[in-house]
């Protein structure tokens, strides 16, 4: 190979292809090979903005294309909390078995048991539901009227009635004894000139006298003719109840009084009546109510110490 001289000039180089420049134009003193085309590296591409801060864990970091963006989340309880996972109103996670707040309910429910038993126990202590009956020694009888004491009323009606009339009840919630004598001036009566009653009530399983007081110190509300009067020596409270309706005279109206006596959970009361039109003409008196209300509280007070004596039904 020769070299060239220095200072020669250069041989121009052959044409493999036909020059682009159109006729005319001159064209460029070195002809330029073709473009070729470019591929831009992974750094020169323009950045894509990612939902993480961090590379793709499918790609190392600077290779592959850009992850591509996820949709914004939204959270369902109201803008973004501050401080981290999880947000404010999020219920708190239920407590380990063994944990303290499992220990705190357990003491609660114990708590709240024996609170509603000490309720319980003081509402039967206040309404005494669980208080057995007061009976103060007294029995009821089926035929009571063998344990009726009735001697106060002999003077005034000797004739003795052979045809009393006894019932009685017997019930777990209640004992029940009554007689009904009829009271004959003589023999000779074909009527009854008055009428004897006595009853007996055992209350075993409620107090009868919240309704005691009110039946009997109010009695005088049914009729204008009734009087009432409150009496003492008779058990916890006993009441006077009479009537007289006699205009003046013997031949019309009637007369009528009854002791009613409470004692403890035992109500009793005993009666007398008498009507004007039952007497013969001859024989038309009728006691004073004075006087019989003498009568009743006198035998009242043995024919309860009778019924204290006596079997039971």
């Amino acid at each position: 190979m020769t070299e060239r001289p220095e200072g020669a000039p250069a041989q121009p180089q052959p044409q493999d292809q036909p020059s682009a420049t159109p006729p005319g134009q001159p064209g460029p003193a070195h002809p330029q090979p073709a473009a070729q085309p470019h591929t831009p590296t992974q750094a020169q591409l323009p950045a894509s903005p990612s939902a993480y801060p961090y590379p793709s864990p499918q790609s190392p970091a600077g290779f592959g294309p850009p992850a591509a963006s996820l949709p914004t989340q939204h959270n369902p309880y109201g803008q973004p909390q501050p401080g981290g996972y999880p947000p404010a109103g999020y219920p708190p996670a239920p407590a380990a078995p063994g944990s303290g707040g499992a220990g705190r309910a357990v003491l609660w429910a114990v708590l709240g048991a024996v609170l509603a038993s000490a309720a319980w126990a003081g509402g039967v202590f206040l309404l005494g539901r669980d208080d057995k009956a007061d009976l103060r020694g007294y029995e009821a009888k089926s035929e009571l009227c063998r344990e009726v004491e009735h001697s106060s009323f002999d003077d005034e009606y000797p004739e003795e009635d052979s045809s009393p009339v006894n019932q009685s009840l017997e019930h777990e919630a209640l004992d029940q004894s009554y007689c009904s004598l009829s009271l004959k001036k003589s023999s000779t009566s074909t009527l009854s000139d008055a009428y004897f009653s006595v009853e007996l009530e055992l209350h075993k399983k409620t107090d009868p006298g919240p309704e005691f007081t009110a039946r009997w110190a109010e009695y005088d509300q049914r009729y204008d003719d009734y009087e009432v009067e409150r009496v003492s020596g008779f058990g916890d409270e006993a009441y006077l109840v009479t009537e007289d309706t006699t205009s003046g005279g013997d031949s019309s109206g009637s007369r009528s009084a009854t002791l009613a006596v409470r004692d403890g959970w035992v109500t009793y009361e005993m009666s007398w009546s008498a009507y004007a039109s039952s007497y013969d003409d001859d024989a038309a008196s009728l006691p004073e109510v004075a006087e019989v209300t003498d009568w009743l509280k006198t035998d009242t007070t043995a024919t309860l110490e009778n019924l204290k004596e006596i079997d039971g039904v």
